[in-house]
Formats: C-alpha cells, structure tokens, sequence
C-alpha cells in the first residue's frame, strides 16, 4: 500500500498491486485494473518511488538512502531532438 495526496490534498493509500498504468498529462493520473482512476499531487516518479520502497519493505530489503533518487533511474528518457 502506498500513501499518495489527492488533488484536493485528502490523503489516500492504494494498493500498488492493483496499479494498472500511470499517466503524466500534466496531473499524475493513476489508472487501476479495477477501473478506478485517481488523480494525485505527487509525480510518476514519486509514485514509483514509494512503490519500490514499500515493496522492499515488505521483501526486508535494505533500499538506497534516497529512494526517490533511484526511482528517477526509472523514467523514460527524454525524447531527443530530430
């Protein structure tokens, strides 16, 4: 379960297990398999920061000391330029 922030700021914890895909456009938007869609304040890497992070805490995984930093090691890479 991962602890997110709603647009209007109330809070929300979803289960990552059920994350379907995520989509920047530019709000955050979460789409589950169970057709639900949320649209929170934290960014596509934030989201999959705190994804990793819980998952390694319920593994008993030590994580990095900034798990956000590492998570950005995740992100598509710029498109570049023709």
């Amino acid at each position: 379960m991962v602890r997110l922030t709603r647009l209007n700021h109330a809070p929300i914890v979803l289960n990552s297990d059920l994350i379907e895909h995520i989509d920047v456009t530019p709000d955050t938007v979460i789409s589950m398999t169970t057709g639900q869609v949320f649209r929170v304040l934290e960014t596509a890497d934030e989201v999959v920061a705190r994804i990793v992070e819980f998952r390694r805490r319920i593994a008993g995984v030590p994580g990095p000391a900034d798990p956000e930093a590492e998570a950005a090691s995740y992100s598509e890479p710029a498109p570049s330029a023709p």
